[in-house]
């Protein structure tokens, strides 16, 4: 097995004894949690999408611990943060894929989304933990995990509470004011977009959040390059197409309306978004081809290191120690073992063998994808859509086309979803707390604590929410989840677009033949303009700081003031989320102001950011 870089050293050494999984940290943590699960649970039915969650814990944790308790610990802090983000990964997860249980005629019980969001969560960690040698320490410098990145720099800023607390606390401030403007007074328009009627209906848009700014600015140019390039390909290149070919007033499968009066977005959600699951299936199994071979050396020596400890008491560094391959081995089967043998899941043999396969394959890949682009910008949808599309084309070609196999299918992809949250979740932390010097154990069986509360909170929050308004309705449209049942019943019935999943297959062949790293395109074509072309912003605005100096000092304002921003734009993000679900101001609203003032504020806060961090003093 290949050596961690050398050159690293944690925060804390290793050969240091801190207080971290602590009582306070870890009741500290579960409030936070159910905390963050209620409202993001409320922002991914209303909207489609969720606000990270571990700045925000980290910030909250660092100003409760401090004026309650004088002397806790940054390893605390981090304890707290990394219990706290399991209420929003597991929130995706399950207001992904319940909800399309609900559309399809089966409301299941409280019960059976507290066990299936708790055991495909517990399932999800299980399955990351023995790539954590590879994604996390093997690939330090190679995948910047964004989050966590950003998480450790802000725990560090804080202990310091010196000039690098204020660098980091200008972040904060600036990101706030920003979302205040656009999110909750509607001065400028969050996500404003330009059509180019010579180019039929492509178009230029940008979701114009500090967030997505200080994404790109940690990522770098590289990888957000490589991903605003898929989504020019999409935009630019694959919509016109599709409406040049498209003309007339045939309905093209799996459209509803004829392509001449669908707009850019529509053909985007019906038609380009398949090709982008088919080159990101593509791009994640190649990935997991080129991880493989140290996947197995990784698996081998905690094995090896298993046995070895078991006879001769050997002991590990503290910050090499995870959770034993043994209870790794037992926990997942159990969980497995569980959903296959009680019938209130609906799941036999192949489902379970499915879940298994398609599971751990996903979970490597997002646990990939979350080191390039991080947790905002994860295609977890796209990851579980296509779970669900090669389960049911099995089903239909072995005939099963009955409404139990559609609910075992959707039932399955829940577990799936869940898992693949938790998984990205755990590397996001696991990331921050290698940075950091943490026990990566404590962090394991934090996170897997930290399933339990946000369970039953979502299956009460969704309960709730559907009996007030309606899941599906236009007070809660639940976007993921709709296309989610849409996708089973199509596929059930026989009418799925394969051609499109091929051909997105073939792309990210001739991205691997033309030794282009298929996974950040993909990326780009999978997701929505705007989201690339902001942190493509942000990645300038860090190429910029690296053409003017490459001294540590100016590197590590610039990440620090990328850090704030995601903070502040997070934290007042699940205010306005608050503030919009007691209705105290409007989910959305015309702005005041043009749409090119959005595009022209966004540029010149970048022009800050890079200017601020690449001043000398």
């Amino acid at each position: 097995m290949t050596h961690s870089d050398h050159s690293f050293h944690p925060h804390v050494p290793a050969t240091e004894r801190v207080r971290e999984f602590t009582f306070r940290a870890s009741a500290l943590g579960l409030i936070f949690g159910f905390f963050f699960a209620v409202a993001n649970a409320y922002l991914a039915l209303k909207i489609g999408t969720t606000v990270s969650a571990s700045i925000p814990a980290a910030i909250l944790s660092m100003a409760l611990l401090r004026l309650l308790f004088k002397k806790a610990t940054i390893l605390e802090n981090n304890i707290v943060q990394t219990i706290a983000t399991v209420g929003e990964g597991l929130a995706a997860g399950v207001v992904f894929t319940i909800p399309a249980l609900i559309l399809l005629g089966d409301t299941p019980s409280i019960g059976k989304i507290f066990l299936l969001s708790s055991l495909g969560g517990i399932l999800g960690i299980l399955f990351m933990i023995p790539m954590r040698r590879f994604i996390i320490v093997e690939e330090h410098k190679k995948l910047p995990f964004p989050e966590g990145t950003a998480c450790a720099e802000i725990l560090k800023a804080g202990e310091k509470s010196g000039k690098s607390a204020i660098m980091a606390s200008w972040g904060v401030l600036t990101a706030a004011l920003y979302k205040v403007g656009s999110g909750a007074l509607f001065f400028w328009k969050e996500a404003p977009s330009w059509n180019f009627p010579f180019l039929q209906k492509a178009t230029f848009s940008v979701d114009a959040t500090p967030a997505l700014l200080g994404v790109g600015y940690i990522i770098g140019p590289r990888i957000a390059g490589l991903m605003f390039a898929g989504g020019a390909f999409a935009w630019w290149g694959l919509i016109p197409l599709i409406v040049i070919f498209g003309q007339g007033m045939s309905i093209i499968y799996p459209s509803e309306i004829p392509i001449r009066e669908m707009s850019a977005d529509d053909i985007w959600s019906n038609y380009v978004r398949y090709i982008g699951a088919g080159a990101l299936a593509f791009g994640g199994l190649m990935s997991l081809v080129k991880i493989a071979p140290l996947l197995y050396r990784t698996i081998h020596v905690s094995v090896k290191e298993l046995t070895r400890a078991f006879h001769t008491g050997e002991q590990q560094k503290r910050t090499e120690k995870d959770i034993s391959m043994a209870w790794l081995l037992i926990g997942s089967f159990a969980i497995i073992l569980f959903l296959w043998l009680i019938p209130t899941f609906e799941m036999n043999l192949l489902t379970i063998l499915l879940l298994t396969v398609l599971g751990f394959f996903f979970v490597a890949v997002t646990s990939l994808t979350v080191g390039l682009v991080g947790s905002t910008s994860n295609p977890v949808s796209g990851m579980t859509i296509t779970t669900l599309l090669i389960t049911c084309i099995i089903f239909s070609l072995l005939g099963w086309t009955d409404r139990v196999y559609l609910i075992s299918a959707m039932s399955m992809g829940c577990v799936a979803c869940c898992a693949i949250t938790m998984a990205g979740t755990t590397a996001q932390d696991l990331k921050a707390g290698y940075i950091l010097g943490s026990t990566p154990k404590s962090q394991q069986v934090a996170e897997i604590i930290g399933v339990i509360i946000p369970s039953l909170a979502l299956g009460y929050t969704i309960y709730i929410l559907n009996q007030a308004y309606g899941i599906g309705s236009k007070e809660l449209p639940a976007p993921q989840a709709t296309l989610m049942s849409m996708i089973v019943k199509g596929v059930i019935s026989g009418g799925l677009p394969y051609g499109l999943v091929g051909i997105g297959i073939v792309i990210g062949l001739v991205m691997a033949l033309l030794h282009v790293p298929i996974l950040p395109f993909a990326l780009g074509l999978y997701l929505p303009l705007s989201l690339t072309t902001a942190t493509m912003i942000g990645s300038i605005a860090r190429a910029y700081v690296n053409r003017k100096s490459d001294r540590e000092l100016v590197q590590e304002k610039g990440v620090l003031l990328a850090s704030g921003l995601i903070g502040g734009d997070a934290c007042i993000g699940i205010v306005i989320a608050l503030l919009a679900l007691s209705g105290a101001i409007p989910v959305d609203a015309p702005s005041y102001l043009p749409d090119w003032t959005s595009l022209a504020l966004f540029i010149a806060l970048g022009a800050g950011v890079a200017l601020f961090a690449s001043r000398s003093k």
